[in-house]
């Protein structure tokens, strides 16, 4: 029983319930982020697993572009806010150029999947809590490997997408134009596509696109008592490659919230919003997104709404 709420939890990582809100009010500096951090992680030892499933969870995922690799970088950072008696989860794609203050970082500012490169999750997530002004509870990463295998377990059939001519040819699909079933690598090739103009602006919508598309595959399978016999099985072969930091106790309340109030929206944005950024070159970081910051917290506490106490 364990392993099955374990499991429903580490696929809602993946496929959706990645997270985002509360605190807008940026921090003074990473001691002080540092001291909260640890506060906050004393104060979730303390609390109840019921306690906590009736929380907004806020988690962030990061797909790396790895396949098995020891060093590499972020290559989709997203965040969500996960209500547990809410029926939507508000998904945000952090756009990966975006030129943020990297703590304790030489340049002090260099692109926000560099700080994946050079302190892993721990760095990154603390990076985009004092930029952006987010708590991160929890955080999830998959490499190219584990997103493939989940595609794979949770839609053997392959995800309904729309696929260009230009997408055809760079991908070497035996397809013509127009909506297509894709399956595991191929779902992986039109993700991290981008020679069209849209470029990672065009990468983000379809990150967005597949994860929408794989919630959506689990209701329809999962939703019926044979659906959930199966469940485990089908799943455990998804969660291969992903690590989290979920404890099983969380995962116990968080499975069971879920259950008992399925999610039936994902609502989305991208930061940065649109007029809200510069296209920039510096010498250490390459083409950047030169963000305004106050536009984008503005814009990140409107979509998210609620706060936490």
């Amino acid at each position: 029983m364990i392993r099955l709420k374990k499991i429903i939890i580490v696929f809602l990582l993946a496929a959706a319930i990645l997270s985002g809100c509360t605190s807008f009010q940026q921090k003074e500096n990473s001691n002080d982020a540092r001291q909260e951090t640890k506060s906050g992680e004393a104060e979730e030892e303390n609390k109840e697993p019921s306690a906590i499933a009736n929380e907004t969870r806020n988690f962030l995922l990061i797909g790396v572009d790895s396949r098995g690799e020891e060093d590499s970088r972020s290559d989709a950072i997203l965040v969500a806010s996960y209500e547990p008696s809410g029926e939507s989860i508000k998904l945000v794609s952090l756009m990966r150029d975006s030129y943020v203050k990297i703590p304790d970082y030489q340049y002090a500012y260099s692109k926000l999947n560099h700080a994946y490169y050079i302190g892993g999750k721990d760095l990154l997530k603390e990076t985009i809590e004092q930029n952006f002004g987010i708590n991160i509870d929890h955080t999830a990463v998959i490499d190219f490997m584990g997103f493939t295998g989940m595609l794979d377990a949770i839609a053997p059939d392959g995800i309904e997408v729309e696929v260009s001519s230009k997408m055809i040819e760079d991908m070497g699909l035996d397809l013509e134009p127009g909506k297509q079933k894709l399956k595991g690598r191929d779902l992986l090739s039109y993700v991290r596509f981008r020679h069209d103009g849209q470029s990672d602006f065009g990468r983000v919508d379809r990150q967005q696109e597949i994860l929408i598309g794989l919630k959506d595959e689990v209701m329809n399978q999962f939703s019926s008592p044979a659906g959930l016999a199966r469940f485990p099985d089908v799943i455990s072969q998804a969660m291969k490659y992903v690590e989290t930091d979920l404890k099983i106790e969380e995962a116990l309340s968080l499975g069971v919230s879920f259950l008992m109030n399925p999610v039936t929206d994902i609502e989305t944005l991208r930061v940065p919003i649109t007029d809200s950024y510069e296209n920039k070159t510096y010498e250490h970081a390459g083409s950047v997104l030169q963000l305004n910051f106050e536009e984008n917290a503005e814009a990140l506490k409107q979509f998210l709404e609620t706060e936490k106490e």
